[in-house]
């Protein structure tokens, strides 16, 4: 059994060194080198450079998103991927996901057939861990942004609020906080004043970085200022009432995150006990234990088990989830 798993990895590491081989020179160095020819070509005139300027930034932009081949296109739901991914504020394309993932369902599934697991089970698992272990870190790194940029939201609405009350139009107090103030929030309406540079509304701009971002603190923003636009009124005002919802809303889910903090823990702690004595008697006695990889029978009452605790923990997430 050993050997065929061997030989297998081995199969498949030549195959992508084979495939890396075959797969000819990189369309993105040939595409920069023809944008390359073309910015020079024009480099003397005046709007006819601006002109060019603009399409091959808009040629590069479309080259970048169809770009993804090869193992990337085996992923399901790529748009939704895109989405996720560019809400962690880190610039990671397909191809890099679907590698850490093959990555890590090979280590995983050669990790169990080197203690004896059977190939099927140790292929079944590693397919579980390269699907999960990518898409939860993706959900870690957009959950730790958003809550970075709801921390500092209603500090960016009051520093608008001071803008607008000194005379500033709405644009520039934009600009003003993507200068002032640093991490998420300052990239989120910095995004927002490039693309209003570049001819699109205000009400498009913010409408687009709400559909990205995904957080109703953001969409509160938008909505706000598109009623402000349509009936008029004060809005210096109306965004110092906004941020001060935002705060006490803030408050809020800190008071039902302590309040529900106790029963979080114990079902954390009774719902990880089961996993943990498997995993320590495993490592004191392999052999008392494998029969759970073999026996057919202990398979199913496993599988059976796992099922039955993952209703359970399901049932105690939505009672501790508390939407405001």
């Amino acid at each position: 059994m050993m050997f065929y798993a061997v030989l297998a990895i081995l199969v498949l590491v030549f195959g992508l060194v084979g495939y890396k081989m075959m797969s000819g020179p990189s369309p993105k160095k040939s595409v920069k080198r023809r944008m390359e020819v073309v910015r020079n070509r024009h480099a003397e005139g005046g709007a006819l450079k601006a002109n060019a300027q603009m399409q091959i930034r808009k040629l590069m932009a479309k080259r970048k998103d169809n770009d993804e081949g090869g193992i990337a296109r085996l992923l399901p739901r790529p748009a939704q991927l895109k989405l996720r991914m560019s809400q962690t504020g880190k610039v990671i394309t397909l191809k890099q996901y679907a590698m850490a993932s093959l990555g890590i369902a090979v280590v995983v599934a050669g990790l169990l057939m080197i203690r004896g697991a059977p190939f099927s089970l140790a292929f079944f698992v590693g397919l579980l861990a390269g699907a999960g272990i990518p898409h939860f870190a993706i959900g870690f790194l957009i959950k730790k942004r958003l809550k970075q940029f709801n921390d500092n939201f209603p500090d960016a609405i009051e520093l608008m609020v001071r803008g607008l009350r000194s005379g500033l139009p709405i644009t520039e107090t934009l600009g003003i906080v993507s200068n002032e103030l640093p991490g998420p929030v300052g990239d989120e309406f910095g995004n927002v004043s490039d693309k209003m540079k570049i001819g699109k509304t205000m009400e498009a701009a913010l409408q687009e970085t709400a559909d990205r971002l995904g957080t109703a603190e953001f969409q509160f923003f938008v909505i706000t200022l598109a009623i402000q636009r349509e009936t008029g009124g004060n809005l210096a005002e109306t965004l110092s009432n906004l941020a001060d919802v935002l705060r006490k809303r803030a408050q809020m889910k800190l008071k039902i995150r302590a309040m529900s903090s106790e029963s979080k823990a114990s079902a954390l702690i009774v719902g990880s006990l089961p996993f943990i004595v498997f995993g320590l008697i495993w490592m004191i006695n392999p052999s008392y234990m494998g029969g759970f990889f073999v026996d057919e029978r202990l398979m199913i009452a496993g599988m059976g088990g796992l099922v039955w605790m993952s209703i359970g923990a399901f049932m105690m997430a939505k009672m501790v989830n508390f939407e405001i």
